[in-house]
């Protein structure tokens, strides 16, 4: 099997990097704690709606995720989420709000994970991603799956209980596998999705599917989407992906055929790329490089050798 080496191992692949909170889980059932943890004076929330919060740029140019303490947060009991304890003891809520809060000083602004993941610490990102990922599931599962009651919320957030049937619900999480696939003459295959825009290129990805495991479902991803083959295949890492509730299992994986046959339906385009066909494709504007929070700039980055162009994100 290929061994792979990260030539980019010292820049922190985005959402991943240690964010040096604690999430303590073993609160979320205790009540008692959880309001005394929020009337703390050094307790310190955000608002989180529609997978945006509020950033804010600092004096010495760093950009922070824009915090409260406690006791100026807006009103909200029933959405009010635990994220866990920081290394000096400060404990951290997200707040789920219809709306943003306005600022007086009007220098913050709203921003979403594809943004907020290239700038901020990796403290504020992994709050942030924590927050978001709950608001997700919190928003799109408010009934039982088992007898269609509406669930109230428990744990501080991570679970939604049932109480006509006691059923309970947690938050979930959807694997997902992405592949960059290289050929015996070591070029790299992309492709272009239906909704993409004219000259968006990336690796190639689908969900894992009932009963199967991660390995088969980047063979059979690729062989249904782009009808090459794989042979061998190597994890490199993973990635938190809540849009909305995704883990992105990122793979090197090596091709035994090189004949592209599109399916039309999710592919659109498939090409594959030595690296100085795809350098002179980014530099010449045909190609764009994938939005730079993702793993599938890092997975192509491991194979290119070098960081790929910055571009904008959504």
């Amino acid at each position: 099997m290929t061994t792979w080496t990260d030539q980019n191992a010292d820049r922190p692949l985005s959402l991943t990097a240690p964010s040096g909170i604690d999430r303590a889980a073993h609160h979320r059932l205790d009540e008692a704690w959880l309001a005394a943890a929020w009337s703390h004076p050094t307790t310190r929330c955000f608002v989180v709606s529609g997978g945006q919060v509020l950033i804010d740029e600092t004096p010495d140019g760093r950009t922070e995720l824009v915090m409260t303490p406690s006791f100026e947060a807006p009103l909200t009991e029933a959405h009010r989420y635990f994220l866990g304890i920081d290394e000096d003891g400060v404990s951290y809520f997200a707040l789920q709000k219809d709306a943003l809060p306005g600022r007086i000083d009007q220098s913050a602004r709203p921003a979403g994970l594809r943004e907020a993941g290239l700038l901020l610490s990796p403290r504020d990102i992994g709050l942030m991603v924590h927050a978001v990922g709950l608001e997700n599931w919190q928003r799109t599962h408010r009934f039982c799956s088992r007898c269609g009651e509406r669930t109230v919320i428990a744990a501080a957030g991570h679970i939604r209980r049932c109480p006509a049937c006691g059923a309970e619900h947690y938050p979930r999480t959807d694997p997902a596998v992405i592949m960059a696939v290289t050929d015996e003459d070591d070029r790299i295959l992309l492709g272009r999705q239906m909704h993409w825009p004219e000259g968006r290129f990336s690796t190639l990805a689908g969900f894992v599917e009932p009963g199967e495991s991660i390995e088969h479902a980047v063979r059979r991803e690729v062989a249904e989407e782009v009808g090459v083959t794989v042979g061998p295949v190597e994890y490199i890492a993973s990635q938190p992906w809540p849009f909305p509730s995704s883990l992105m299992l990122g793979f090197m994986a090596r091709a035994t055929t090189t004949d592209i046959d599109v399916d039309g339906d999710e592919i659109h385009e498939a090409r594959w790329f030595s690296r100085d066909e795809l350098g002179a494709a980014f530099e010449s504007g045909e190609v764009l490089p994938p939005y730079g929070i993702s793993i599938a700039a890092r997975l192509i980055e491991l194979w290119y050798g070098k960081p790929l162009p910055t571009r904008g994100f959504l």
